[in-house]
Formats: C-alpha cells, structure tokens, sequence
C-alpha cells in the first residue's frame, strides 16, 4: 500500500501544479509534456488526467484513514 500511496500522492502533486499553472499562467504542463498545446488532448494526455483524477479519490480516501488513526494515537 505505501508504494501505491506514493504513486497516488505523486500524482495528486502533478495534477495540483498543474491546475496552478493553468490558472496563473495558461499554460498546461501536461500537454506539453506531451507536445501538445493549451488545452488539447490525446490518448495520452487523457489517460494522465485520469490517473490524476482517480489519484485523488485514492489519496482522499486513505487521507481519511490515516487522519482517524493519527486521531487515536493523539487521544
């Protein structure tokens, strides 16, 4: 599960960059990673945006595992 929450949390991180590029700069990281520009897309770039998205669901959800276990150990 750590290698798995690191990946996850990895991911989370690009996407949150990359979101606070887009906004301050219009400019989107991940397409250009890819040589591609602002805003367009391809099986690539949308399957990075997906593991992103679905990063955040898994960093999310074991985010609130690990704040009830921090919670006990504090009590």
């Amino acid at each position: 599960m750590k290698v798995m929450d690191g990946v996850a949390l990895g991911l989370v991180v690009v996407g949150a960059l990359n979101w606070g590029l887009v906004a301050l700069a219009e400019f989107d990281l991940v397409a250009a990673l890819f040589g591609l520009d602002f805003g367009e897309t391809n099986a690539l770039t949308r399957i990075v945006y997906g593991l992103v998205g679905i990063s955040g669901l898994w960093v999310a959800a074991r985010s609130a595992i690990f704040l009830r276990g921090r919670q006990a150990v504090m009590a």
